[in-house]
């Protein structure tokens, strides 16, 4: 008898850790959806920030400590529910990513809690099937891309069989390029019902746009990746950028969340830098520069006309998400 479901299940000593790396949602290229799938996107896995979770089985319920303690109880009960698991687990958040601020934080919770269960009870639970039970990936694939590959991730849009969008499409990010995070932390991202009421609201978006945004993430942006072309690849990010941006300005108050980070894009944009945008709903932006030393004496400008923002250097992260396991709680 499978007794993984039993209450009465001695609990284990050792626990699981997982952590899960931020990424960039660089743009949808076919929000017009005449062909059957809608969406479509492009994203990048980051080095930093990451989610740390530390987790073990549990006879006391779900329960958890540190920051985004409450999210993670939440995502868990709503998943021990759905699945029938009778026992609980208990969660360590380590270090967790900025909610709501472009980086697919709450995406990447969310695997983590379910890939810890999943471990922990034997559940054998896909990364897919953890989205699905969580309802994330309802749009883009790229967080679950980048966790479970890393490197740059293009997904093929949401079909009419309501599955999560398919990665169709893998690259190395290269390795001497840097990328450089604009953070303003007095603004969040639409988020929630906000997000779901703003896809309603928005007009239908031009085929013919859509087309050309499809073109030329196909036949400019992965073929300069491939060349280590830094700005056809930029030029082709930024054209999705602005094209989306202006689409998205009536839900978020303009071509980007923040007019602070707004600024610095466009400062960055007359100082000869290829590869800009913002991630996802924002408020977070990004540059992308060829090399370190660059990268360095960017920040250092950057840090001098932007000082009441927050940058952050990354690297692209060419792997995905990282699940071992740890020793028992006591000993942590």
């Amino acid at each position: 008898m499978n007794d993984l479901y039993s209450p009465a299940r001695a609990q284990v000593d050792t626990g699981v850790s997982i952590t899960a790396p931020a990424r960039l949602h660089m743009g949808f290229f076919d929000l017009n959806g005449e062909l059957g799938r809608r969406y479509g996107s492009i994203g990048l896995c980051l080095d930093q920030p990451q989610m740390e979770l530390h987790a073990w089985r549990s006879d006391h319920g779900m329960t958890a400590d540190g920051p985004g303690a409450s999210r993670a109880i939440r995502i868990a009960e709503g998943l021990a529910r759905m699945l029938g698991l009778g026992q609980g687990m208990h969660m360590q958040l380590v270090r967790t990513i900025p909610e709501h601020a472009g980086l697919g934080a709450g995406t990447q919770m969310s695997l983590a809690v379910g890939l810890a269960m999943s471990r922990l009870y034997d559940l054998g639970l896909s990364i897919n099937d953890i989205a699905m039970h969580t309802q994330r990936g309802t749009r883009s694939g790229i967080g679950l891309g980048t966790f479970a590959q890393g490197g740059v991730i293009v997904d093929g849009g949401r079909g009419s069989r309501g599955s999560v969008p398919p990665v169709i499409a893998r690259a190395d990010f290269p390795e001497s390029w840097r990328i450089i995070l604009i953070r303003d932390n007095a603004h969040t991202g639409v988020h929630g019902e906000a997000e779901v009421e703003a896809f309603k609201a928005l007009p239908p978006f031009p085929a013919d746009i859509a087309a050309h945004l499809c073109r030329s993430v196909l036949m400019q942006a992965l073929p300069a990746l491939a060349e280590h072309d830094l700005p056809a690849f930029g030029a082709a990010i930024r054209e999705l950028q602005e094209r989306t941006g202006d689409y998205f300005a009536s839900a978020q108050g303009g071509r980007y969340a923040s007019s602070r980070v707004g600024a610095v894009l466009q400062w960055l944009h007359e100082h000869q830098v290829s590869c800009l945008g913002q991630t996802s709903w924002g408020p977070t932006g990004f540059a992308i520069v060829e090399s370190e030393p660059q990268a360095h004496a960017c920040l250092q400008m950057l840090k001098q006309q932007f000082g009441d923002l927050e940058f952050l250097l990354c690297r692209g992260r060419n792997a995905g998400g990282m699940v071992c396991e740890i020793g028992d709680r006591t000993k942590e």
